[in-house]
Protein backbone atom coordinates (compact mmCIF):
# COMPACT_ATOMS: atom_id res chain seq x y z
CA UNK A 1 0.00 0.00 0.00
CA UNK A 2 1.42 3.53 -0.40
CA UNK A 3 0.36 7.38 -0.24
CA UNK A 4 -1.12 9.05 2.22
CA UNK A 5 -4.50 7.53 0.73
CA UNK A 6 -4.48 4.07 1.59
CA UNK A 7 -7.77 3.22 0.18
CA UNK A 8 -6.99 5.06 -3.35
CA UNK A 9 -3.85 2.13 -3.40
CA UNK A 10 -6.58 -0.44 -2.62
CA UNK A 11 -8.97 0.84 -5.27
CA UNK A 12 -6.14 0.82 -8.01
CA UNK A 13 -4.74 -2.54 -7.14
CA UNK A 14 -8.14 -4.16 -6.97
CA UNK A 15 -9.55 -2.59 -10.58
CA UNK A 16 -5.92 -3.23 -11.66
CA UNK A 17 -6.09 -6.93 -10.21
CA UNK A 18 -9.76 -7.91 -11.57
CA UNK A 19 -8.39 -6.88 -15.29
CA UNK A 20 -5.93 -9.93 -14.90
CA UNK A 21 -8.39 -12.24 -13.35
CA UNK A 22 -6.52 -15.29 -14.73
CA UNK A 23 -3.07 -14.26 -13.15
CA UNK A 24 -4.90 -13.10 -9.71
CA UNK A 25 -6.65 -16.28 -9.67
CA UNK A 26 -3.10 -17.94 -9.59
CA UNK A 27 -1.72 -15.92 -7.03
CA UNK A 28 -4.59 -16.45 -4.95
CA UNK A 29 -4.06 -19.98 -5.57
CA UNK A 30 -0.83 -20.24 -4.50
CA UNK A 31 -0.88 -17.95 -1.53
CA UNK A 32 -3.89 -20.53 -0.20
CA UNK A 33 -1.30 -23.48 -0.75
CA UNK A 34 1.33 -22.06 0.44
CA UNK A 35 -0.63 -20.66 3.64
CA UNK A 36 -2.28 -24.46 4.04
CA UNK A 37 1.22 -26.59 3.91
CA UNK A 38 2.81 -23.78 6.71
CA UNK A 39 0.05 -24.31 8.88
CA UNK A 40 -0.21 -27.86 8.28
CA UNK A 41 -3.94 -28.36 8.58
CA UNK A 42 -6.64 -27.97 6.01
CA UNK A 43 -9.41 -26.77 7.78
CA UNK A 44 -8.89 -22.73 8.09
CA UNK A 45 -10.42 -22.95 11.55
CA UNK A 46 -7.45 -24.64 12.76
CA UNK A 47 -4.86 -22.60 10.68
CA UNK A 48 -5.33 -18.74 10.64
CA UNK A 49 -3.26 -17.89 7.77
CA UNK A 50 -5.02 -20.13 5.76
CA UNK A 51 -8.11 -18.72 7.07
CA UNK A 52 -6.74 -15.46 5.88
CA UNK A 53 -5.49 -16.53 2.57
CA UNK A 54 -9.04 -17.98 1.87
CA UNK A 55 -10.39 -14.50 2.66
CA UNK A 56 -8.63 -12.61 0.81
CA UNK A 57 -9.45 -15.28 -2.00
CA UNK A 58 -12.84 -14.86 -1.93
CA UNK A 59 -13.01 -10.62 -1.61
CA UNK A 60 -11.19 -11.43 -5.64
CA UNK A 61 -14.25 -13.95 -6.01
CA UNK A 62 -11.85 -17.20 -6.69
CA UNK A 63 -14.23 -20.25 -7.37
CA UNK A 64 -14.78 -22.53 -4.16
CA UNK A 65 -13.93 -25.25 -6.40
CA UNK A 66 -10.25 -23.14 -6.93
CA UNK A 67 -10.08 -23.12 -3.17
CA UNK A 68 -10.70 -26.43 -2.93
CA UNK A 69 -7.99 -27.29 -5.54
CA UNK A 70 -5.34 -24.92 -3.62
CA UNK A 71 -5.79 -26.49 -0.26
CA UNK A 72 -5.55 -30.37 -1.81
CA UNK A 73 -1.99 -29.23 -3.88
CA UNK A 74 -0.37 -28.41 -0.03
CA UNK A 75 -0.44 -32.07 0.73
CA UNK A 76 -0.18 -33.64 -2.64
CA UNK A 77 2.58 -35.73 -3.70
CA UNK A 78 4.98 -36.20 -6.44
CA UNK A 79 4.05 -34.38 -9.24
CA UNK A 80 1.65 -33.01 -7.65
CA UNK A 81 3.24 -31.74 -4.50
CA UNK A 82 3.89 -28.26 -3.66
CA UNK A 83 7.11 -26.52 -3.53
CA UNK A 84 6.85 -23.37 -2.55
CA UNK A 85 9.28 -20.44 -0.67
CA UNK A 86 8.58 -17.38 0.30
CA UNK A 87 10.92 -14.44 -0.51
CA UNK A 88 11.81 -11.01 0.01
CA UNK A 89 13.12 -8.56 -2.09
CA UNK A 90 14.13 -5.02 -1.26
CA UNK A 91 15.26 -2.07 -3.66
CA UNK A 92 14.79 1.71 -4.51
CA UNK A 93 12.37 2.85 -7.16
CA UNK A 94 12.57 6.16 -8.89
CA UNK A 95 13.37 9.54 -6.97
CA UNK A 96 14.43 6.79 -4.06
CA UNK A 97 10.84 4.84 -3.43
CA UNK A 98 11.28 2.29 -1.20
CA UNK A 99 10.18 -0.90 -2.68
CA UNK A 100 9.22 -3.90 -1.02
CA UNK A 101 8.27 -7.45 -2.75
CA UNK A 102 6.81 -10.39 -1.06
CA UNK A 103 7.15 -13.35 -3.42
CA UNK A 104 5.66 -17.24 -3.66
CA UNK A 105 7.98 -19.30 -5.90
CA UNK A 106 9.18 -22.61 -7.18
CA UNK A 107 12.19 -21.21 -8.77
CA UNK A 108 14.11 -18.37 -6.83
CA UNK A 109 16.67 -18.14 -9.69
CA UNK A 110 14.15 -17.21 -11.96
CA UNK A 111 12.15 -15.12 -9.89
CA UNK A 112 15.37 -13.31 -8.62
CA UNK A 113 16.32 -12.08 -12.24
CA UNK A 114 12.72 -11.35 -13.06
CA UNK A 115 12.50 -8.79 -10.26
CA UNK A 116 15.75 -7.63 -10.61
CA UNK A 117 14.83 -7.02 -14.37
CA UNK A 118 12.00 -4.42 -13.19
CA UNK A 119 13.92 -2.48 -10.83
CA UNK A 120 16.62 -2.29 -13.80
CA UNK A 121 14.11 -1.80 -16.32
CA UNK A 122 12.47 1.52 -14.42
CA UNK A 123 15.28 2.80 -13.38
CA UNK A 124 15.11 1.35 -9.83
CA UNK A 125 18.34 -0.46 -7.99
CA UNK A 126 17.70 -3.59 -6.57
CA UNK A 127 19.25 -3.85 -2.53
CA UNK A 128 20.56 -6.28 -0.18
CA UNK A 129 17.82 -7.82 2.72
CA UNK A 130 17.26 -4.99 5.68
CA UNK A 131 17.68 -1.96 2.98
CA UNK A 132 14.42 -0.81 3.03
CA UNK A 133 12.43 -3.07 5.41
CA UNK A 134 13.13 -1.10 8.40
CA UNK A 135 10.75 1.76 6.67
CA UNK A 136 7.96 -0.53 7.13
CA UNK A 137 5.78 -1.73 9.71
CA UNK A 138 3.73 -4.87 9.53
CA UNK A 139 0.08 -4.27 10.14
CA UNK A 140 -3.15 -5.72 9.72
CA UNK A 141 -5.39 -3.45 7.55
CA UNK A 142 -9.26 -4.58 7.91
CA UNK A 143 -11.40 -1.58 5.23
CA UNK A 144 -15.04 -1.06 5.54
CA UNK A 145 -17.36 1.08 3.22
CA UNK A 146 -18.63 3.97 5.45
CA UNK A 147 -22.14 3.99 3.74
CA UNK A 148 -25.08 3.04 5.96
CA UNK A 149 -22.63 2.92 8.95
CA UNK A 150 -22.44 5.02 12.00
CA UNK A 151 -18.53 6.06 12.88
CA UNK A 152 -18.98 5.67 16.29
CA UNK A 153 -20.25 2.60 16.38
CA UNK A 154 -17.88 1.03 13.96
CA UNK A 155 -15.30 2.57 15.72
CA UNK A 156 -16.25 1.76 19.19
CA UNK A 157 -16.68 -2.26 17.96
CA UNK A 158 -13.49 -2.34 16.29
CA UNK A 159 -11.68 -1.05 19.16
CA UNK A 160 -13.43 -3.82 21.77
CA UNK A 161 -12.03 -6.28 19.21
CA UNK A 162 -8.68 -5.44 19.58
CA UNK A 163 -7.95 -2.78 16.48
CA UNK A 164 -4.81 -0.78 17.29
CA UNK A 165 -6.32 2.39 15.38
CA UNK A 166 -9.23 3.18 13.40
CA UNK A 167 -9.66 5.97 10.76
CA UNK A 168 -12.58 7.60 8.99
CA UNK A 169 -11.85 8.20 5.41
CA UNK A 170 -14.65 10.18 3.06
CA UNK A 171 -15.64 6.89 1.57
CA UNK A 172 -14.28 4.09 4.37
CA UNK A 173 -13.26 3.03 7.31
CA UNK A 174 -9.90 2.05 8.28
CA UNK A 175 -9.09 -0.26 11.09
CA UNK A 176 -5.26 -1.34 11.56
CA UNK A 177 -4.54 -3.82 14.17
CA UNK A 178 -0.80 -5.70 15.33
CA UNK A 179 -0.68 -8.78 13.09
CA UNK A 180 -0.70 -10.85 16.06
CA UNK A 181 -4.41 -9.65 16.84
CA UNK A 182 -5.71 -9.40 13.23
CA UNK A 183 -7.66 -12.96 12.38
CA UNK A 184 -9.20 -12.54 16.00
CA UNK A 185 -10.08 -8.84 15.48
CA UNK A 186 -11.36 -9.81 11.08
CA UNK A 187 -13.49 -12.58 12.92
CA UNK A 188 -15.21 -10.34 15.57
CA UNK A 189 -16.35 -7.88 13.31
CA UNK A 190 -17.41 -10.17 11.31
CA UNK A 191 -19.70 -11.98 13.82
CA UNK A 192 -21.12 -8.38 14.32
CA UNK A 193 -22.11 -8.49 10.74
CA UNK A 194 -19.65 -6.06 8.97
CA UNK A 195 -18.16 -6.70 5.33
CA UNK A 196 -14.88 -6.04 3.99
CA UNK A 197 -13.75 -4.29 1.62
CA UNK A 198 -10.48 -5.78 2.10
CA UNK A 199 -9.01 -7.30 4.93
CA UNK A 200 -4.81 -8.03 4.96
CA UNK A 201 -1.84 -8.24 6.80
CA UNK A 202 -0.16 -5.09 4.65
CA UNK A 203 3.64 -3.47 5.04
CA UNK A 204 2.33 0.32 5.86
CA UNK A 205 5.22 2.87 5.39
CA UNK A 206 6.45 5.16 8.14
CA UNK A 207 6.98 8.07 5.81
CA UNK A 208 6.20 8.87 2.33
CA UNK A 209 8.00 9.95 -1.02
CA UNK A 210 6.48 12.51 -3.09
CA UNK A 211 7.32 12.71 -7.21
CA UNK A 212 6.83 15.76 -8.97
CA UNK A 213 9.03 14.81 -12.73
CA UNK A 214 6.05 13.60 -14.83
CA UNK A 215 8.66 11.16 -16.33
CA UNK A 216 9.84 9.72 -13.22
CA UNK A 217 5.97 9.25 -12.29
CA UNK A 218 5.79 6.89 -15.25
CA UNK A 219 9.38 5.10 -14.73
CA UNK A 220 7.79 4.28 -11.07
CA UNK A 221 4.74 2.99 -12.36
CA UNK A 222 6.13 0.87 -14.86
CA UNK A 223 8.30 -0.54 -12.17
CA UNK A 224 5.07 -1.60 -10.25
CA UNK A 225 3.34 -2.73 -13.16
CA UNK A 226 5.86 -4.87 -14.24
CA UNK A 227 6.36 -6.46 -10.60
CA UNK A 228 2.67 -6.70 -10.04
CA UNK A 229 2.16 -8.35 -13.54
CA UNK A 230 4.85 -10.79 -12.27
CA UNK A 231 3.43 -14.28 -11.52
CA UNK A 232 5.49 -15.16 -8.56
CA UNK A 233 5.62 -11.80 -6.66
CA UNK A 234 2.33 -11.62 -4.51
CA UNK A 235 2.37 -7.96 -2.87
CA UNK A 236 4.23 -4.89 -3.50
CA UNK A 237 4.61 -2.74 -0.92
CA UNK A 238 6.13 1.21 -1.45
CA UNK A 239 5.90 4.73 0.24
CA UNK A 240 5.46 6.25 -2.80
CA UNK A 241 2.84 9.02 -2.18
CA UNK A 242 0.90 8.69 -5.49
CA UNK A 243 -1.74 11.49 -6.51
CA UNK A 244 -5.08 9.91 -6.59
CA UNK A 245 -5.47 10.56 -10.07
CA UNK A 246 -2.49 8.30 -10.93
CA UNK A 247 -3.73 5.59 -8.66
CA UNK A 248 -7.05 5.46 -10.34
CA UNK A 249 -5.93 5.12 -13.51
Amino acid sequence: MSGHSKWATTKHRKAAQDAKRSALFSKLSRNITVAAKEGGDPNPDNNASLAAAIEKAKGYSLPKDKIKTAIDKAFGTGKDAANYETLTYEGYGPAGVAIYCEALTDNRNRTAADVRSAFSHAGGNLGTTGCVSFMFNKKGVIVIEREGLDEDTVMTDALEAGASDFAADEDVFEISTEPADFSGVREDLEKKGYAFVSAEVEMVPDTYTTITDEDTIVKMQKMLDLLEDNDDVQNVWHNWDAPEEEEEE
